[in-house]
């Protein structure tokens, strides 16, 4: 029996570790290829770790390892030449890209009176023209092939805002009103742009903020608690399986919304 995603071909970004990881192998497990991206390294700002260069490939492997084929590549949603040479490695690796993953992204907390230029210029940064700059590269060869799907990992600070949190909110909401306006514009080239927006997730970047805030991870989903359902966060997989959702031909005619799965966060 044939896979869901045999032969498509999936770029994520922010793919070592957390969500983007989870997702990579949820799709070759459907039979995908993946391409992943990530910076792989420590970054000035926020101070936590990102992915490891070791993830990186750790994870080429053990897609390899599910009977399907990757590419990994590190570099800076940020930075248009390092980009630019993960998609063209990915055509040349496997000839298309038919799902982009816009995954992405970082989050600390500021009060806005004392927020660095460098704090806000970070988080705009990575998480809105990041995946502008990635989609940017991708888009050409999605309308090459008439067909495309592209899913942004936004966030339930992307529809509300959150204390402390201008910078990030700020950036999801603008990353809701990029799906929207590219899914306009792109409908006519038969491709497809939606957000997702989670709840708190379990990933290491919980450790990252707990350490900024010099408390531990439950304590920060404790701090901003609101899921309806008693969960303090819920899973990476559980994302991977609403991307997966989102970019099948089940959901065809999801386009231009926000999927929101958040533990009935927004429901209060």
């Amino acid at each position: 029996m044939e896979k869901e995603f045999a032969g498509k071909v999936v770029f994520i970004t922010g793919a070592a570790h957390g969500q983007g990881r989870a997702t990579a192998l949820a799709f070759a497990r459907e039979g995908a290829y993946i391409a992943g991206y990530d910076l792989a390294k420590k970054a000035e700002y926020p101070s936590y770790e990102f992915g490891t260069s070791e993830e990186l490939l750790s994870l080429k492997k053990e897609v390899e390892d599910l009977g399907s084929k990757a590419v990994v590549f590190t570099g800076d949603v940020r930075n248009n030449e390092e980009v630019q040479k993960a998609v063209d490695g990915t055509i040349e690796a496997f000839g298309h890209i038919d799902i982009l993953f816009n995954n992405a992204g970082i989050c600390a907390y500021y009060k806005v009176d004392e927020m660095t230029d460098e704090a806000w210029d970070a988080m705009i940064g990575i998480n809105l023209t990041g995946a502008f700059k990635v989609t940017r590269a991708v888009v050409p060869y999605m309308k090459k092939q008439q067909s495309g799907v592209i899913i942004n990992n936004s966030s339930v600070m992307g529809l509300r805002g959150g204390n402390r949190l201008s910078h990030y909110t700020a950036s999801k909401f603008g990353l809701t009103g990029f799906t929207k306006a590219l899914a306009i514009e792109l409908a006519p080239d038969n491709i497809r742009v939606i957000s997702i927006h989670p709840t708190g997730v379990n990933t290491p970047m919980n450790d990252g903020l707990a350490a900024m805030e010099g408390k531990t991870p439950m304590e920060i989903a404790e701090a901003s608690a609101g899921n309806l359902q008693p969960v303090p966060w819920i899973e990476p997989e559980d994302v991977a399986n609403a991307v997966v959702f989102l970019a099948s031909d089940r959901a065809r005619y999801v386009d231009g919304s926000q999927f929101v799965l958040d533990a009935g966060l927004l429901t209060r």
